[in-house]
């Protein structure tokens, strides 16, 4: 095979860190001089994706294409899966790469039943003799069914598709080796080749972002929901105020959990110490606080660590998912989640020793321009696919 490919990436919602994922992955490919397209949700398109739908509209050659799929499994699924195996097969794709679970399985789907079909014909559609190229299907998480608990029934449901559609893929690309793990536990492994790419970021977002004046001492950035510990920051922040009654904290972002949050803010007396923006590019929000506080129950490998890391910004951060696969090396100190006590003491520690933290800062940062940028990424999946083709 060509070492210039022919690349569908399919997704179903074009939003948070993983459609950012996908857009720097296939701007990337499509740089490098690969033949790129994009397939997602047309039901869940929002305005701040269309900076990303922009920019690979400009790039990929195959097309963006937008269609309905469902959340959760359902007829709708079908007429997905025949879209894209259809778009797959009139432009000759050669590698489906399917992320979060709806994405991971029309690609690893189409794939296999396009491989199945030039078997048997090895034509094209118009009869002549062909020599078409083989097609694989390869599967990111992204979390997705493997937040499931593998002791419930919509667990069993979901985690016995994953593996039925794990037997059907050419490779696994994890984001971190947390990832990893969590697959190999709930799902199983030795399905097929495997590799941890982890997440990066561009050379722009290594400029550093000052905080504006009056900015608050610390910063929230992220979905509101209960996974990422925001009923556990403002807790914290209520006992840290005991001694640092100036202490100030700036919410930027959305999600199910708002009102419940403001809710509780009032209860605990913080009307006056915290303010809720909405949503907003990470990197626009890093003016509104000095110390980026990210008190997560759960995370895999979070955008907003590399971006903040990159920006040189301060962080709080609790030991989940792969934010450790990121800090390693640095001296940053990383908290057991639920612990409002301990976080409040961190939140103090930097308002008395802000020196602390903006050098573990400057090492993070150092790290991530080594490790974690979208040049060694795209590399990197690039490489493993070309790896599982020539096998």
């Amino acid at each position: 095979m060509s070492r210039n490919l022919r690349i569908l990436h399919c997704l179903r919602a074009p939003v948070g860190g993983l459609f950012r994922h996908v857009v720097d992955l296939a701007s990337e490919q499509a740089a490098l001089g690969h033949e790129v397209g994009v397939v997602y949700d047309a039901r869940t398109e929002a305005p701040a994706a269309e900076p990303g739908l922009t920019l690979l509209r400009r790039l990929c050659s195959v097309g963006v294409h937008s269609i309905p799929m469902p959340r959760l499994p359902g007829p709708g699924d079908i007429a997905a899966y025949k879209f894209i195996k259809t778009l797959a097969k009139n432009n000759n794709i050669q590698i489906l790469h399917g992320h979060g679970a709806k994405g991971g399985a029309y690609a690893r789907l189409a794939a296999a039943r396009l491989r199945a079909e030039r078997r048997r014909s090895g034509t094209h559609t118009d009869g002549k003799a062909a020599d078409l190229p083989r097609v694989y299907g390869f599967y990111t998480p992204h979390g997705g069914s493997l937040h499931y608990s593998p002791g419930s029934i919509a667990g069993r449901v979901f985690l016995g598709l994953e593996r039925y559609l794990a037997k059907q893929s050419s490779g696994l690309i994890f984001e971190s080796a947390y990832s990893a793990r969590i697959f190999d536990d709930v799902v199983g492994k030795g399905f097929c080749p495997s590799v941890v790419i982890p997440n990066g970021v561009g050379p722009s977002e290594f400029e550093t972002v000052p905080p504006q004046d009056g900015a608050a001492q610390f910063l929230f950035i992220g979905e509101l929901r209960q996974l990422k510990g925001v009923d556990v920051l403002l807790e914290a922040l209520a006992l840290l105020r005991h001694a640092k009654p100036e202490a100030r904290l700036e919410i930027v972002g959305d999600g199910p959990d708002m009102a419940q949050f403001i809710a509780l803010s009032k209860k605990l007396s913080l009307e006056e110490a915290v303010k809720f923006h909405g949503r907003l590019p990470a990197r626009e929000a890093f003016k509104y606080g000095h110390c980026l506080v990210m008190p997560s129950r759960a995370e895999s490998l979070p955008y907003v660590v590399l971006e903040a890391g990159a920006a040189g910004k301060p962080m709080v951060l609790t030991n989940v998912g792969g934010i450790s696969e990121i800090t390693t090396g640095t001296g940053m100190i990383l908290l057991p989640p639920e612990d409002a006590e301990g976080l409040s003491a961190m939140m103090n520690d930097f308002l008395v020793q802000p020196e602390n933290y903006f050098q573990r800062a400057e090492l993070l940062r150092t790290r991530i321009a080594g490790q974690f940028t979208i040049e060694r990424m795209a590399a990197q999946v690039t490489d493993f696919y070309l790896s599982v083709v020539k096998r």
